[in-house]
């Protein structure tokens, strides 16, 4: 898999290059700004892009007008945004118009080499990726009358974990359960939520973070 780097912090650069490069990916550029990593990415064209969402020139929020960009104009390249804040809107804004394909990451969590691979392959063929703090901050959000009381333990659980982009079937691997008793639960969910039912991985996604954002 061919990547893209961008980070305005040099040291912070450099680990990330190390990372993806001791997992066997190749690193094809490196970027400081807005302006660097959309030039590299055409002069490229990679597989996916690693950015941090602050850069250069305003450091608020370089990372998701990238993704945006990048998504309309070369669709075939995934776009994982890094971010030190736990800021739902930011993840709600950036897959709103590309759902498929992007992912949006806490800082310190792609320091776990393995969360970061399995953030890239997935995003790479086509899923979106949430971070689980992100999730488990809107899932857990207080509410005067509160739907999700009407959900199981078990529902809540599966419900997050489809708020995270995880597919049936990945769902189903990490509950040790079957795929076809995760169908059962997002059925009941999407039933109990008044949400619509929809084999589309991205569509469901979006469904249930504009849920849990209300």
């Amino acid at each position: 898999m061919r990547i893209v780097v961008a980070e305005d912090v040099m040291l912070t650069r450099e680990g990330i290059v190390r990372l993806l490069e001791g997992a066997g990916f190749e690193v094809v550029a490196q970027a400081q700004d807005l302006d660097g990593l959309l030039d590299a990415v055409e002069r490229h064209r990679p597989d996916a892009v690693v950015t941090d969402i602050r850069m250069p020139p305003s450091r608020l929020d370089e990372g998701l007008i990238a993704a945006q960009r990048i998504r309309s104009a070369h669709p075939e390249t995934a776009v994982l945004v890094l971010s030190q804040y736990v800021e739902p809107g930011y993840a709600m804004q950036m897959i709103q118009e590309h759902p498929e394909g992007v992912g949006y990451l806490l800082k310190e969590r792609i320091f776990d080499v393995a969360i970061l691979v399995d953030a890239l392959r997935r995003i790479t063929d086509g899923e979106t990726v949430i971070d689980p703090t992100i999730v488990a901050r809107l899932v857990g959000r207080k509410r005067r009358d509160d739907p999700l009381g009407r959900l199981s333990a078990r529902e809540r659980e599966v419900l997050s974990l489809v708020a995270q982009g995880l597919s049936n079937k990945a769902i189903a691997s990490r509950l040790f359960v079957t795929e076809r008793t995760v169908e059962a639960h997002t059925t009941q969910i999407f039933g109990k939520l008044d949400l619509e039912v929809t084999p589309d991985s991205h569509r469901r996604v979006l469904a249930v973070l504009a849920f849990l954002r209300r």
